[in-house]
């Protein structure tokens, strides 16, 4: 019944096996990739007839992640998968971006891409299965691809290079680097790092690169075997159009883009297209996205040419010019930190809020629960680039805020240095190339601002490139246009001495490791030049948070005084947060975190818990209460809820026939420590007289 089709592979000690034939047969590529106990279900369906009106590639890819593939049933009212997960977004973008370069132009078929993962067993990670299964399933459908891709992890650990570490591995690696390309060309990274050198950061993205060419090939010789029959695709001849174009916008376009004002530019190049429009608009043989698409290509050729024969950039800038900054902090008075940081026409408004672990943001996934007290929230409304649009967060915003956390979160304090919980938002007020950087050097500010303890400051600049044939042209601080018309968008951020995030995206088949070397290079001298600027504003974080923050410490106990602190039904704890007006958290290691309003308010709630748990010391006197009179004594309240005995014959220095004849219950008393007695505290209100 079944013609079943099947390639295995060790990769780092890991079998992997690609099998086709068996499941989802309608599909025009489908894929099922294990690897150990993970495996990927991975399915492409392309349109058969294209939408003339097209004038984008519409590929979407969906990465789903199914919970009974854990063995888990969701969370929710529903208790069925719902609407993707940050981590399901994110991946689906790290599937996306090698594959949607390595499709002809000229293809507008609409294509369904849907890796699904239907089986994890918590070591193996399915993200970099998925491009696996993704290429495989393209590489067999039949459709223009020019693949197949491979992909690779990359660890740092004790000074070397770990292929696909393990999740364990990766808890202790400097590193996690993520590499796809084709055989001779890489076209994604997307990479977390805890200051690598540069030289560093290109081996890892070399290692990846070699690590993936087997699974390549394996994939080539899948395809051979049981690829489906080559879609054809047809290229409408636009050379009439091409010519007339030239000869008629060629000046035009050149005035509109020697223009350095983005909102004059973008009024003149629309003027253009009007015009160049309204010179078909009686010829049934051309549409208007067919003009459209060859003036957008003479734009993309007088921009080029330019920059790689005369070095001449639109706004005037050498190539690896930075455009001016300004920075300011402490912009809005009731924040706990912020920061508007402007670079050219690119600018955001960073917002720092510190919270307690109450506030940490709790993340359902095939791992489990999970906990993360570092949050990062990018917001591109549509007025930042002068237009209307609609308000919400999509792909592009989640994507831009992960690169942004990667880059700062190894320059954070740890919990027990600094128990705070921080939410960074950015908001985009303009937009003109790389505003995701501009959110990088913003957070970093406004965190400073905030009194977190970061390592170094973190800046971050976005690298382009022209290249034609062996000619090229790497770009510092691009703009908006220099990024459409180039070749690469290429993203570093670090600390004045290494990496913390490198992402890259190929728009071309690829670019080789000379080139990545000196985009390297430029980008850490750009990097440098943009900390200077911004240690103009703050060099370092502020001694201590701002009086609008909580103010937050901790203690830790001993585990047998947990009991204690909380109390009876938490009796305790609550009667601390009543008088201290405090917010009390007690852990399961004994660290009592306590979270107030002010500072008065949390020395109170201090007070009070080091009373409960503070342990009584032989010999030292302290003030007390009476509680309760016996025949033989009195008991007295004199450390927290600690309770001691003082014995009728350590009431006073002379024979006491009744107890109540010296003190009665509710009177303050002196006592001094004099011995322990199974676990209870003996007193001397008599001794400590003396």
């Amino acid at each position: 019944m079944f013609k079943v089709y099947k390639k295995e592979i060790e990769v780092a000690g890991k079998k992997i096996s690609l099998e086709t034939g068996k499941v989802a047969r309608q599909a025009d590529g489908a894929i099922i990739a294990t690897c150990g106990e993970t495996v990927v279900l991975a399915t492409v369906v392309g349109a058969k007839n294209v939408n003339p009106d097209m004038d984008y590639f519409p590929l979407s890819v969906n990465y789903q992640e199914k919970y009974y593939a854990a063995g888990k049933i969701p969370g929710g009212y529903f208790k069925r998968e719902a609407r993707p997960t940050e981590s399901e977004t994110l991946i689906s973008r790290l599937i996306d971006r090698p594959i949607r370069p390595l499709f002809p132009d000229e293809f507008k078929n609409e294509v369904q891409l849907l890796p699904t993962v239907i089986s994890y067993d918590k070591d193996n990670e399915p993200d970099i299965l998925s491009i696996t299964a993704s290429s495989a399933a393209l590489a067999i459908s039949g459709m223009p691809f020019m693949g197949p891709v491979g992909a690779s992890r990359v660890g740092f650990i004790d000074g070397k290079y770990v292929l696909n570490p393990s999740k364990a591995d990766l808890e202790k690696s400097k590193l996690d680097l993520v590499v796809a390309g084709t055989k001779d060309a890489v076209l994604m990274v997307e990479s977390e790092a805890s200051g690598l050198t540069e030289e560093e950061m290109l081996n890892a993205v070399k290692f990846g690169h070699e690590g993936f060419v087997p699974v390549i090939e394996m994939i080539e010789e899948l395809a051979k075997e049981c690829r489906k029959p080559e879609w054809i695709v047809e290229k409408k001849d636009l050379s009439e159009v091409k010519k007339k174009l030239e000869v008629t916008f060629t000046e035009d376009l050149k005035k509109a883009f020697a223009t350095k004002d983005k909102q004059d530019r973008s009024n003149q190049i629309s003027e253009i297209t009007d015009k160049a429009k309204k010179l078909y608009e009686e010829d049934e043989n051309y549409t208007d996205l067919d003009v459209n698409s060859q003036l957008k290509n003479l734009e993309k050729s007088i921009v080029r040419t330019d920059i790689l024969k005369n070095k001449n950039r639109i706004d005037g800038r050498g190539l690896s010019d930075v455009r001016p900054i300004e920075c300011e902090v402490g912009v809005l008075p009731r924040a706990h930190g912020s920061a508007l940081f402007t670079r050219g026409e690119t600018q955001a408004i960073v917002v720092a809020t510190l919270g307690t672990s109450d506030d940490e943001q709790r993340i359902e996934s095939l791992d489990g629960l999970q906990r993360e007290r570092f949050m990062l929230h990018y917001n591109f409304p549509p007025f930042s680039v002068g237009e209307t649009g609609r308000i919400g967060t999509g792909r592009r915003e989640i994507g831009h805020g992960k690169l942004a956390w990667r880059a700062i979160n190894s320059s954070l304090p740890t919990k027990e240095a600094f128990p705070y919980t921080f939410r960074v938002v950015s908001e985009i007020t303009e937009s003109n190339g790389s505003s995701s950087m501009a959110t990088v050097c913003g957070t970093s500010l406004a965190l400073m601002d905030a009194g977190v303890p970061i390592k170094e400051p973190v800046a971050g600049i976005a690298m382009g490139l022209i290249k034609e044939g062996d000619d090229f042209s790497v770009l510092s601080d691009i703009l908006g246009d220099e990024d459409h018309l180039g070749d690469m968008d290429f993203k570093v951020a670090g600390t004045k001495d290494g990496i913390t995030s490198l992402q890259m995206d190929i728009k071309i088949t690829g670019i080789t490791f000379e080139i990545m070397e000196q985009a390297l290079s430029q980008a850490k001298d750009g990097r440098v030049h943009i900390l200077g600027e911004m240690n103009k504003a703050l060099s370092a974080s502020r001694s201590d948070v701002g009086k609008h923050t909580p103010k937050m410490e901790q203690v830790k106990v001993d585990k047998k005084e947990i009991a204690a602190v909380i109390g009876k039904g938490g009796a305790t704890i609550r009667e601390i947060v009543e008088k201290s007006g405090a917010k009390v958290d007690v852990n399961d290691e004994g660290v009592v975190t306590v979270a107030a309003p002010d500072e008065e308010s949390r020395n109170i709630a201090m007070q009070m818990i080091k009373d409960i748990t503070a342990k009584a010391e032989l010999n030292k006197i302290y003030s007390g209460k009476v509680m309760k009179i016996m025949e033989f004594g009195a008991f007295v309240n004199f450390l927290g809820k600690q309770d001691g005995l003082v014995h009728i014959s350590e009431l006073a220095d002379k024979r006491v026939a009744k107890v109540t004849d010296v003190v009665k219950e509710g009177d303050e008393v002196k006592v001094k420590v004099i011995g322990f007695d199974r676990g209870k505290v003996k007193l001397s209100m008599k001794q400590a007289a003396e």
